[in-house]
């Protein structure tokens, strides 16, 4: 049975993946696949978001890895970026981060980062799984003072706060930007708002304060609208969202439109082709991504790589082909340069060391990116079947795609985290958008509902 998506393992906290005894086998699995040995204990990082279900997980994947004879570090809500670094930082064999990013706070997940602060890649994803639903873990526990410790550690805050404030030129403050913060009473809640307010900018947070069922909860980059609201009120020069574990991030400008992640990328990518730091003059996207950021680059003489959806498929073109920016239009932006998966921190401060260094409002730095219209719908389903085994299906892709009639894109996939169909339509007519997700729609609903 496969356990890990497209972001790790996802579900309902004490459902079936998220219980206590296969989470303690996940635990054990990872010291396994690891190849721990008597000569050297393992040392895994634990991080987690501010869900309240994020406790037993912890307790449970703990558990696991000392009784297989390593040592856990406990380091309490922090961004999942945060662990990224901190496994290099503190030469951990691997990173654990519990956390549902943007779903509700119901769910829950765990991410697994390697020794390089990269995702593990699908071959260790299935050794990890071949070792929890086989005997072989049962022979293998540590017995006496084999057996690993568990250290709650405290200055991990202090460390990335340092780290994420170099992404911000030395030369550099945030002095004279009023910044309003949304933290989606998410991982970001404490470490965001110090970084802000200690590089000089009128910081107004919002959404900071976690009660373990709220994360997420009509904020944060899934909610923009709050963000907006917040800004208008503060009059704020720039709005900054977060999603619940902060590898997310979205933005406002000071007239008060919406930045996604398609155009953070537009903006990161002009400026650092001007100061020639953009790798092989490359960006790497997505199918997902907006056609306007292709025009867009094309106009700049920058080329744009789409991959599968996924960060982590992202971050592995970028390692093959040596580019340095990468990212999604949900605000997941790699800037391989500062840390190796997408950071909402560093990402927001990139974008901000743009505008210090144009002096320049945000608005005026996106005015040449035109957003190609586009709708997306989800669809709940039962299962997850290979859509082109569906005839139906492909029957109705294929109408819609002769609509559009190259005017546009048509992308239909599973989400990677939860029991939903995404439908994207791109096309310059509104009209040839709503017809040919209908088509597609009925036939999704006819054959997965």
């Amino acid at each position: 049975m496969k356990l890990f998506g497209t972001d790790g393992i996802r579900g309902k906290a004490n459902l079936y993946p998220l219980v206590g005894d296969l989470i303690y086998r996940l635990g054990q699995a990872l010291v396994f696949a690891l190849g721990n040995s008597k000569n050297k204990k393992s040392k895994i990082i634990i991080g987690k978001d501010t869900r309240l279900s994020g406790y037993m997980i912890e307790g449970a994947l703990t558990s696991g890895i000392v009784s297989m004879g390593a040592d856990a570090y406990l380091v309490g809500p922090m961004p999942t970026p945060a662990i990224a670094f901190l496994v290099r930082s503190m030469r951990a064999d691997a990173g654990v981060v519990i956390s549902a990013s943007h779903n509700p706070y119901d769910d829950n997940g765990i991410k697994i980062f390697s020794h390089k602060g990269l995702k593990i890649d699908l071959k260790t994803e299935e050794l990890i799984e071949k070792y929890i639903f086989n005997d072989e873990l049962n022979k293998k526990g540590a017995l006496g003072n084999e057996i690993g410790r568990a250290f709650r550690i405290r200055d991990t805050l202090g460390r990335y706060i340092v780290f994420a404030k170099d992404a911000l030129p030395y030369s550099m403050n945030l002095e004279g930007l009023r910044i309003v913060l949304d933290c989606a009473n998410g991982a970001t809640y404490k470490v965001a708002p110090m970084i802000f307010e200690e590089l000089g900018a009128d910081v107004v947070t919002i959404n900071s304060t976690p009660k373990g069922t709220n994360i997420n909860e009509k904020c944060g980059s899934t909610y923009p609208s709050a963000v907006k609201d917040a800004c208008r009120l503060y009059r704020a020069d720039v709005g900054i969202a977060f999603d619940g574990d902060g590898d997310r991030v979205l933005m406002v400008d000071e007239r008060y439109n919406l930045i996604d992640g398609d155009m953070i990328l537009a903006i990161l990518a002009k400026d650092m082709k001007e100061r020639s730091i953009l790798k092989n003059n490359t960006v790497v996207g997505t199918v997902m991504t907006n056609f306007g950021l292709e025009e867009f680059l094309k106009k700049e003489n920058i080329k744009l790589e789409r991959v599968d959806v996924g960060d982590k498929h992202i971050a592995k073109r970028m390692i093959e082909g040596g580019f340095n920016l990468g990212g999604e239009q949900s605000g997941h932006i790699i800037l391989s340069d500062l840390n190796t998966t997408g950071d909402g921190i560093i990402t927001a401060l990139a974008v901000l060391s743009v505008i210090k260094h144009n002096n320049k409002p945000l608005s005026e730095l996106h005015k040449d990116y035109k957003k190609a219209p586009e709708k997306t719908i989800n669809i709940t389903v039962k299962n997850k079947p290979p859509l082109e085994d569906i005839k139906d299906i492909q029957t109705a892709i294929n109408d819609a795609k002769k609509i559009i009639n190259n005017d546009g894109r048509v992308v239909v996939r599973y989400s990677g985290t939860e029991s939903l169909l995404r439908i994207t339509v791109e096309a310059q007519n509104s009209q040839k958008i709503d017809s040919c997700i209908d088509i597609i729609a009925k036939a999704v609903k006819k054959n997965l509902t």
